[in-house]
């Protein structure tokens, strides 16, 4: 059984308020618990991390210290933003080991993360915390054996910084992350009139974009729950968004449908959208017209959901 919970499903930056209240205003966090063999494990630090962590406070402590597995999609700020509010950092006894992609070589893991803690920014600095904190520097992955079972697969996705998809299995259950990311294009031209257009480049071009497209539907083909970034319509993305790292919530569906996904969170909304608006965009994408037997919600914070 792996046990899921959203704690933060926007994205770029928090927005919370009145508008938001039913779907909610935090940045990226997802829970994963392991009740058969006692495990957890926290997809990205934005700042829903901050409740989960009054929840772990509440529930987890009073039983023992904390221990827990961060694994970052990607170091930009509303995915790390929470961390220095991840109350258990600062408790002695607290276990932590954070997981997650590094871009450029000559900053490690823990820089990057502990960079938002320099008194520039923090009153507490990352050497000031009583729990302990180990970093390892994630890659493409084809197999990790994280031990009681647990497996985890990892894949790059379109974001322009290097970031990573999730493919966690434990007994017979999937747990897919697919952000933030975009479809693979062609990065060549494509425009026969165009000065700099190349025809053996083009071709070339459209063939990767579609093999790495077709890469990462294998990477979450079957998966029991698939949370995939959604944060545009094909309508706003293509006014101006492309390159920017989002999916519309069209190739999103698209994908999954074509992977063979049981349930698709559709995930990182845009931080503009209200609950009015969202459960608009609910009716319109989430039917049997455009998703079939697949599952199709848009992710709440506070949402449960049992693999």
């Amino acid at each position: 059984m792996i046990k899921v919970k959203f704690w933060g499903v926007r994205g770029s930056i928090p927005c919370p308020g009145p508008r938001t209240m039913k779907y909610g205003g935090n940045t990226a966090c997802i829970e994963l618990r392991f009740p058969e063999v006692n495990r957890h494990i926290i997809i990205d630090a934005g700042s829903g991390i901050r409740d989960l962590a009054n929840f772990m406070l509440a529930n987890d402590l009073p039983k023992g210290p904390i221990s827990t597995e961060i694994y970052l999609s990607h170091t930009h700020w509303d995915h790390i933003m929470g961390f220095p509010f991840f109350v258990p950092v600062y408790i002695p006894g607290t276990k932590i080991k954070v997981f997650g992609p590094v871009t450029y070589e000559d900053e490690p893991l823990e820089a990057v993360v502990g960079g938002q803690m320099k008194y520039r920014y923090f009153p507490v600095n990352m050497g000031e915390l009583a729990g302990s904190i180990e970093y390892r520097r994630l890659k493409e992955e084809p197999l990790l054996d994280l031990g009681d079972g647990i497996t985890l697969t990892t894949a790059i996705i379109n974001h322009p910084i290097t970031a990573l998809g999730y493919r966690f299995s434990f007994r017979g259950a999937v747990f897919c992350t697919a952000y933030d990311t975009e479809p693979f294009r062609n990065l060549f031209v494509t425009d026969p009139a165009h000065p700099s257009y190349d025809e053996l480049m083009a071709v070339e071009g459209e063939e990767a974009a579609r093999e790495q497209n077709q890469v990462l539907q294998d990477f979450f083909t079957g998966a029991d729950l698939l949370v995939h970034d959604a944060q545009y319509t094909r309508v706003e993305y293509e006014k101006g968004k492309v390159g920017w790292g989002h999916s519309p919530i069209e190739d999103a569906i698209a994908s999954a449908r074509l992977a063979g996904v049981k349930q698709l969170a559709l995930f990182h909304h845009d931080p503009e959208r209200s609950d009015d608006q969202l459960d608009a965009m609910a009716a319109t994408y989430c039917n049997d017209e455009q998703t079939g037997p697949m599952r199709v919600f848009f992710a709440q914070e506070g949402q449960e959901i049992i693999l």
